[in-house]
């Protein structure tokens, strides 16, 4: 402790330094809320560990809030005093509890996501429009034999690996998932994540792009009373509407009254580019490094950045 505060004159001085992210990160989360799941149920016998699940997951919660993501740098992070202290730790912890809390996690990654998602939802912290999109997950490896190659429009390119759609909300708060064989969303993997998303909470608006230009996709929202906004893509059929958002055709199959303003549609779907930015925050540091060796790792490794994105 002498070496962490060697620079520190006061006793208000200490409190100010002491009083860092990691408490304010852990603020609000019940200390126990990991028992509940097998993997981190305390043993009925047994000494208490001296780096608990709680306090490995505040630390990678701090690490991920400053842009630290590998095994390596979490480890480096943790020899900082003032940081370990402050996850209730007895000392700088090794590589060892790191690792085995990584992959202790990552078998639990996807029910915690939907356990916090749900107490989002609880505590009001969700807003009134959803956002969906997919995004890819990069394989390290081009002999994985689950992985596939995938064409990315956005940047022009192919990659080689999975997708993953996510349903986000403000503040980067990711709603609902689903890991997927490649970037390119189908409409079962929409249907199935949009009533995962409505199961937390229902909207009023949910914004997709074009590639959401799905008949079934729209009924589902729309019978939710949720408004979707996904362009009308004008090259799925030889005989075009004359419309901008498939919802202004669309709405009049479940509304005898209502209509739609297209100023306010492209008002709202001006906003979809926040999806972008919450699937940034649940990837390491950016699209370039979210990297995974084979199906399994890129599964967990999706849930696992949609839990810290989340908290």
């Amino acid at each position: 402790m002498p070496r962490a505060l060697s620079s520190v004159d006061t006793v208000e001085d200490v409190f100010n330094l002491l009083e860092t992210e990691i408490t304010l990160l852990g603020e609000h989360l019940d200390p126990s809320f990991l028992e509940q799941f097998e993997v981190f149920a305390p043993e009925l016998r047994g000494r208490t560990p001296d780096f608990d699940a709680y306090g490995l997951f505040l630390a990678h919660l701090y690490c991920f809030h400053n842009d630290i993501y590998g095994q390596r740098a979490v480890y480096r992070a943790l020899q900082d005093e003032t940081v370990w202290r402050q996850c209730g730790f007895p000392r700088a912890p090794s590589r060892d509890p790191i690792k085995r809390f990584r992959s202790d996690f990552s078998t639990a990654a996807e029910s915690i996501f939907n356990y916090l998602a749900d107490q989002a939802a609880r505590r009001g912290l969700l807003s009134p429009t959803y956002r969906i999109d997919s995004t890819d997950v990069r394989a390290t490896l081009r002999d994985d034999s689950d992985g596939s190659w995938n064409y990315d429009p956005t940047a022009d390119k192919n990659y080689f690996g999975y997708g993953c759609t996510l349903v986000t909300t403000a503040n980067n708060v990711p709603v609902a998932a689903a890991f997927t064989d490649g970037k390119q969303v189908d409409e079962e993997t929409a249907m199935r994540v949009t009533r995962d998303a409505l199961a937390v909470e229902t909207p009023l608006w949910m914004i997709g792009d074009s590639a959401f230009d799905i008949l079934n996709w729209h009924d589902l929202l729309l019978e939710e009373q949720v408004v979707p906004v996904a362009p009308y893509n004008h090259r799925n059929t030889d005989d075009p509407l004359d419309i901008e958002y498939r919802v202004e055709d669309r709405v009049t199959d479940h509304f005898d009254d209502i209509g739609v303003s297209q100023t306010q549609l492209d008002e709202t779907y001006a906003d979809r580019s926040q999806v972008e930015n919450t699937t940034n925050v649940c990837k390491e540091g950016g699209p370039e490094r979210a990297r995974a060796r084979d199906r399994a790792m890129a599964k967990h490794t999706c849930s696992y950045r949609c839990v810290f994105g989340l908290s």
